[in-house]
C-alpha cells in the first residue's frame, strides 16, 4: 500500500509533509512511501536523502496511492485525478475551502484535516496548528529583532550603557508565548497580555510581566479565547494604548482557526508609538489584530512599520516541516491496522478530523454551509 508525499505548489510555500527522518516509521508500518522530484528541496531535505532511508522518489508518485500527505490541500486538478476511496492528508480549512471540499466528496476522496485535529491529550501529538505555531511565535521575535533598529538587551560598556528594548506581546497561546520566551532570552524586557485568565501564569514563566487589565476573562474552548464585545474590545484598546506606547517592539499572535481575528490594536495606537518602533502582527492573513497590518508587507504607520505575516511557519522551512511531518506520521499511525491504512471512525480523533468520506460531507459546519442534507 503506497503513501505518497506531493510537491507543494502554492506561492510561499516551502514546508513538506514528510521528513526523511520519518520515512522509516511508514515503511515499518508496511507502507511503500513514494514522493515526487523535489518535494522536500525547499525545506532543504535533498531526493538522495529519502531514498537513503527507503523512498522511491518519482514523478509517478501520486498515482495509485492509498493516501496522499500535503502541508497544503491538493490543487482541485490533482483531486480530481485520484481514484475514488483515495484518502489525503493536509491542512485544509473547510469553510475557505468549499469548493475543493465539494471536489473532494464529488471525487469519492476521504479527506482529513490537520487543523480539525481536537485538542485532546492522547492527541497532542498530532496537533500540527500547535507546532506550526510553535515556528510562527519564534520566527515573529526574530522578525521584531531584525526590523528594530536597536539592541534587545542591556549593553554595559566604557562608552555608556545602552538600555534593553521593550516589547510587548499580545496573545499568549502556543506562538506568543514562544515570542515573549524568545524575545526574553535575546535580553528584552517583555510585558504581555491575553484575555484568558490562565495566561496570566504561563506568561510569567516565560520571564514575561503579565498586563493585568481591570476586564472580565473570556475563557474558551480548546484553549482559545472567546469571542469578545465590540465594547469590550474598545475598552481594551484603550487600558493596552499606553502600554503599547512605551512599547519599542510590539508582536501580536491572537488567532483563532476559521474566525476573523480580533482587532486589538487601532492605526491611532500604532500612530502613538515612538520613532523607529516595529509591529509585527501574525494574524494578518485572517485579517489582522492590527489595523492597516497587510499580509507578506511592510507598511508604516506614523513612526512605525507593520509587519504582516504570511504563511509565517513557512519561512523557516526545515524545523516546520520536521514538526508537521511528525504529527502526520502520528495520525497515520492511529490509522493504521495490521498494515493498512483502514481508519476507525468511531474514534473521536479520526471521526473529528475527517471533511469528507464516500461521497459525502462528514464535517457538519461544513456540511451547513454547502447547505447538505444531515
Amino acid at each position: 500500500m503506497r503513501v505518497a508525499v506531493a510537491k507543494e505548489t502554492r506561492e510561499g510555500e516551502h514546508r513538506v509533509a514528510l521528513a526523511p527522518h520519518l520515512v522509516g516509521r511508514l515503511t515499518g508500518l508496511g507502507y511503500e512511501v513514494a514522493l515526487e522530484p523535489g518535494a522536500g528541496q525547499a525545506a532543504t531535505f535533498a531526493d538522495e536523502e529519502y531514498v537513503e532511508a527507503g523512498a522511491i522518489v518519482t514523478e509517478n508518485a501520486i498515482d495509485g496511492a492509498a493516501l496522499v500527505l500535503s502541508v497544503q490541500p491538493l490543487p482541485a486538478a490533482v483531486v480530481r485525478r485520484l481514484a475514488a476511496g483515495t484518502a489525503t492528508i493536509s491542512f485544509l480549512p473547510p469553510a475557505q475551502s468549499l469548493d475543493l471540499v465539494g471536489d473532494l466528496r464529488v471525487c469519492g476522496i476521504t479527506s482529513f484535516s490537520m487543523e480539525l485535529v481536537p485538542r485532546i491529550s492522547r492527541a497532542q501529538s498530532m496537533d500540527a496548528l500547535s507546532s506550526q505555531a510553535l515556528v510562527a511565535g519564534y520566527r515573529c521575535a526574530i522578525v521584531a529583532a531584525g526590523l528594530l533598529r536597536r539592541f534587545f538587551p542591556l549593553n554595559m560598556t566604557a562608552a555608556g550603557t545602552v538600555p534593553p528594548a521593550e516589547v510587548v506581546v499580545l496573545g499568549a497561546g502556543v506562538a506568543g508565548l514562544q515570542a515573549i520566551a524568545t524575545c526574553n532570552r535575546l535580553g528584552a524586557v517583555v510585558k504581555a497580555y491575553d484575555v484568558r485568565a490562565a495566561a496570566a501564569e504561563e506568561i510569567r514563566s516565560m520571564g514575561a510581566t503579565a498586563i493585568t487589565l481591570e476586564l472580565e476573562t473570556l475563557e474558551g474552548a480548546g484553549g482559545y479565547a472567546r469571542e469578545m464585545t465590540e465594547d469590550r474590545a474598545q475598552r481594551q484598546r484603550e487600558l493596552l494604548a499606553p502600554y503599547i506606547a512605551a512599547a519599542d517592539a510590539l508582536i501580536t499572535t491572537a488567532a483563532v482557526p476559521g474566525r476573523q481575528a480580533p482587532l486589538l490594536v487601532t492605526t491611532g495606537m500604532v500612530e502613538q508609538m515612538k520613532p523607529g518602533s516595529v509591529v509585527v502582527d501574525l494574524a494578518a492573513e485572517s485579517g489582522g489584530n492590527v489595523e492597516g497590518a497587510r499580509p507578506g508587507q511592510v507598511v508604516r504607520a506614523g513612526n512605525a512599520v507593520i509587519w504582516g505575516g504570511a504563511n509565517v511557519a513557512a519561512q523557516m522551512p526545515a524545523p516546520a516541516s520536521r514538526l508537521y511531518a511528525q504529527n502526520v506520521v502520528n495520525l497515520v499511525t492511529l490509522m493504521t491496522h495490521e498494515g493498512s491504512f483502514a481508519p476507525d471512525f468511531d474514534d473521536e480523533v479520526v471521526a473529528g478530523s475527517c471533511v469528507t468520506r464516500d461521497q459525502q460531507v462528514w464535517h457538519q459546519p461544513t456540511r451547513e454551509l454547502l447547505g447538505d442534507p444531515a
